[in-house]
């Protein structure tokens, strides 16, 4: 039986679709990552599959149970850390998670064996008696992960729970994630660092509500057709602009300092920038074949939608 199991699912806001028939599945014990941009459809998805939110259309299994004729049994089956998850600044790290415990309805027997195992697995141990308002963006994190863990889901939400926390943090969250998969959690993440998406199982490039693409980070690379040619300039942003008028949008990414050129053909492609910048005014300082990243199959996604439209 899969952990989660969409069929055409529909959410419409108005004239607005968020999540367009959407049909997914998931297996037990798989970290999946849904990526894509701000107003993707991603927080809908997850309310959606929460059971927070009842669809337009469609239908949502969550740990075997329908979302909306089963609601009350899957949010006792699930744990949802949204993005801005409900801490309570004025209460100690170790009370918000008696909160959480006490809304879960955790029995007390046993439950200060789970949250000291809890604390230990957050690195939260030392801090138990620290006000949640008081911790650093990363901490914050970690504390709502533990409150969402108390009553020990079969299914974890996590809606962009590393948005806005550094790169060392990013890690280590990750780390704790990782260690969930040896209890045989099933976590949904959503994200929009496609560097962090190649860390899940499986992920899902979604745009404007819809399923672009399915299968492992791997897979979905193997979906670009070409190569990826990585230019260094004088003036990468220019550059960047440049080449977008001159080959296509779906052509070309901008990643901080280097620009990515989607090539059928590397050597043709490779001349035609080096006359595009002689025309333009640009200095060429680099130029390689590079793998592609889950960036550059999102840039290329995009461009081939956007030619079929």
């Amino acid at each position: 039986m899969e952990a989660i199991r969409t069929e055409s699912l529909t959410k419409t806001f108005g004239a607005l679709t968020a999540v367009d028939r959407l049909t997914l599945s998931v297996a037990p014990g798989e970290i999946f990552g849904l990526v894509g941009p701000d107003g993707a459809g991603k927080t809908t998805i997850m309310r959606l599959l929460a059971a927070i939110m009842d669809p337009t259309s469609g239908d949502a299994w969550v740990a075997g149970h329908h979302t909306v004729r089963e609601a009350a049994a899957v949010s006792n089956d699930i744990g949802y850390m949204s993005q801005r998850f409900a801490l309570y600044p004025d209460l100690t790290v170790r009370e918000n998670i008696d909160f959480y415990a006490d809304i879960y309805g955790v029995p007390r027997r046993g439950r200060e064996e789970k949250t000291e195992r809890l604390l230990a697995f957050s690195n939260l141990t030392s801090f138990k008696k620290r006000l949640a308002g008081h911790l650093s963006g990363g901490m914050k994190q970690k504390l709502g992960l533990a409150c969402a863990l108390i009553h020990t889901p079969k299914v974890l939400f996590l809606d962009e729970p590393t948005n806005g926390v550094d790169p060392s943090s990013r890690r280590d969250f990750w780390r704790i994630l990782y260690q969930l998969l040896r209890a045989k959690v099933t976590i949904f993440i959503s994200t929009a660092y496609l560097d962090e998406a190649e860390r899940a199982n499986r992920i899902g490039l979604m745009h404007r509500g819809k399923l672009l693409a399915v299968g492992t980070p791997e897979e979905v690379k193997r979906l670009m057709r070409g190569s990826i040619l990585e230019i260094r300039a004088s003036d990468p942003r220019r550059a960047s602009a440049v080449l977008r008028e001159q080959l296509g949008v779906g052509s070309v990414g901008l990643f901080g300092d280097r620009v990515h050129v989607l090539a059928a053909d590397p050597a043709a492609t490779r001349s035609q920038v080096e006359e595009i910048f002689s025309r333009a005014g640009i200095s060429l300082t680099g130029l390689r074949t590079v793998e592609p990243s889950l960036e550059d199959v999102f840039v290329s996604v995009l461009g081939e939608k956007g030619r079929g439209a």
